[in-house]
Parts: C-alpha cells; sequence; structure tokens
C-alpha cells in the first residue's frame, strides 16, 4: 500500500512539473482568487466589523460596516492581486491589465452604453425586489451627502471586484487558457457570486461576465469595466433613492418627472 501511495505521489508531482510557466501561474491565480474570495467572506463581512465595536470611527456605525466591506474587497481584489502579478509574476502593468490599453474604445463604448444604463435601471428600479435591495445601506436615501461617501468608497469596491475577474483571473489565466476560455473563466465565479441577487440581474451577471471580460481583453485595460460597472449600481441607487424620497412608481414620463423632482 506504501508503495502505490508513493507511486501515485510521484505521480502527482511528475504531473504538475509537467505544466508551463503559464499553466504553473494559473493555476497560482485561480488558487489565489479562491482563497482571496473565502478571506473576504470571512472577516471583510459587515457583522465582523460590528463585533470589533466601529473601529474605524464612523458617526453612523452602520455606513461603518458597509466602508468595511468595500474597503476589504478593493484590498483583497485590487492590491493584493496586482502585487501577485507585479511583483510576483513580474508582469508589466500593461500584462496585468493595469495600462490604458485601448481607451479611444473604451471611452466610445462607454459613451454608447451609459444611456442604457440610465434606461434599464430606471425599469429595473420600479421593482419591489430591486427596491428592497438598493441602495444596500439604506441611509444614504435619507441624505445626499451620504449618499455621495456612501458612492465614493463604493467606487474602491469595485475597482477589487472588477480587478480580481476582469484584470487579476482574466489577464492571469489568458496566455495558459488563451483569451477566449479566460474569459469565460472569469464569468463563472463571477456570477456565481450574484447568486443572492434578484433573478433578472443573477441571469444577467453571465452575460454581463462575458461581454466585460471580452471588452476589456479588446481593450487590454480593466480600468474600463470600473466605471462601466460602477455607473450601473450608482445609477440603480439614485433612481431607488429617488421613488423613495417621491413615491414614483411606473416607468413612464409622469413617474419620471416625479422622481426628478425629488433631486432638489
Amino acid at each position: 500500500m506504501i508503495d502505490r501511495l508513493r507511486g501515485e505521489w510521484q505521480g502527482l508531482r511528475s504531473a504538475v512539473g509537467g505544466l508551463s510557466t503559464n499553466g504553473r501561474r494559473a493555476a497560482v491565480v485561480l488558487l489565489t482568487a479562491t482563497v482571496l474570495v473565502l478571506v473576504h467572506l470571512q472577516i471583510g463581512g459587515r457583522g465582523v466589523y460590528r463585533s470589533l465595536g466601529n473601529p474605524l470611527g464612523f458617526a453612523d456605525p452602520e455606513l461603518g460596516t458597509w466602508a468595511w466591506w468595500f474597503g476589504m474587497q478593493g484590498v483583497l481584489g485590487f492590491v493584493i492581486p496586482a502585487l501577485v502579478l507585479l511583483v510576483g509574476f513580474r508582469f508589466t502593468p500593461r500584462q496585468a491589465g493595469l495600462g490604458l490599453g485601448d481607451w479611444k474604445l473604451a471611452l466610445g463604448i462607454g459613451a454608447l452604453y451609459l444611456p442604457l444604463v440610465v434606461v434599464g435601471t430606471w425599469v429595473l428600479s420600479d421593482g419591489a425586489a430591486f427596491q428592497v435591495q438598493y441602495p444596500h445601506f439604506f441611509g444614504a436615501r435619507e441624505s445626499w451627502a451620504v449618499f455621495l461617501a456612501y458612492e465614493a468608497l463604493f467606487l474602491f469596491y469595485w475597482m477589487g471586484w472588477e480587478y480580481l475577474w476582469r484584470g487579476f483571473v482574466l489577464f492571469g489565466t489568458a496566455p495558459a487558457l488563451g483569451a477566449p476560455l479566460a474569459i469565460v473563466v472569469q464569468t463563472v465565479p463571477f456570477a456565481i457570486l450574484h447568486a443572492q441577487k434578484p433573478a433578472a440581474e443573477a441571469y444577467l451577471s453571465v452575460l454581463g461576465g462575458l461581454a466585460l471580460g471580452a471588452l476589456v481583453w479588446r481593450c487590454r485595460s480593466f480600468w474600463i469595466a470600473v466605471p462601466l460597472h460602477a455607473a450601473q449600481m450608482l445609477i440603480l441607487d439614485l433612481w431607488a433613492t429617488l421613488r423613495f424620497r417621491t413615491g414614483a412608481t411606473g416607468i413612464g414620463w409622469e413617474a419620471l418627472g416625479q422622481a426628478l423632482a425629488g433631486m432638489g
């Protein structure tokens, strides 16, 4: 039996040793991304912040819980993965997806996409499932100053969320898997982590993950994904807040006018 186990161990070592440098890097990237997600789920949660007694000293401890969650995602999803690629693998910023890339194409696509986001989120915000979820911090509905502070904190979260998948996993596995398969690979965990979202958002995350992955690869920069994804959430939060403050229902012009009156 011992000889059998020794033979299996040698076979495993041989298989791992047979991986190319890119293959080993891809394995490290995928395992690291998995561990980082688990760490965020374990210590980045809002309940952990509460148990620590508001260590960031926010006047509203509940806003502090969101700042903790957003900040941990930024560190675990952006800072650490970027260091792995830049320092550990000696990638250049462009190889790591951190360069400007084809910024002109990115701006053009962003300009075309933003109106769709405005209209789409307006329609979605009329659904009860979305109104009870957004903004996640309900205190942001009560004050525009708090709303802006919350959204600014949220932006760091999006840097971590987008880089983990559209930067670290995509650019870290593409040399071994090829771009098409790497785009699919980064979509899978991204979509799974939307499982608890409203059904429409959960299923759209599959399409969104593929589209964003393809766009980032084409532009050779993850940065384009940050404003696109952040804008979706910011505008959805805005519509949900305006509906809450004005009681506007429906998606027609009358409802829109009533909602916009809440900007004052």
